[in-house]
């Protein structure tokens, strides 16, 4: 799924306009990337949660020419999932059924 579909998806589901989406899915987006930036977890229950990781310095190689390269430390965003998301990725529940009432996808209609 692409950004454009989920905003596509919000449109349809919640009956508002695709700029209403658009402006509803920018901001969810925006407002993560502020969070895990000031440095704070994110956590949507049963979805998962985000953070952040610092990641150590390192000596790397260029892959093209062979040499050493220094990998500066740096923050890394990271995603746990819920073990409610796990349960239905895996198939262990039944999905909800969507807004308008139809029914959810049979597994491998992707």
């Amino acid at each position: 799924m692409t950004k454009a579909d989920l905003i596509e998806e919000v449109s349809r589901l919640a009956e508002l306009t695709r700029k209403d989406s658009e402006v509803i899915v920018e901001t969810i987006f925006d407002s993560v990337v502020h969070a895990l930036r000031a440095g704070d977890k994110i956590e949507i229950r049963g979805f998962g949660s985000f953070r952040t990781r610092q990641r150590k310095p390192r000596v790397g190689r260029n892959p093209k020419t062979g040499d050493r390269v220094e990998v500066p430390a740096k923050k890394i965003p990271f995603f746990k999932p819920s073990k409610e998301l796990k349960d239905l990725v895996n198939g262990g529940e039944e999905l909800p059924a969507a807004a308008d009432g139809a029914p959810a996808p049979a597994e491998g209609n992707a």
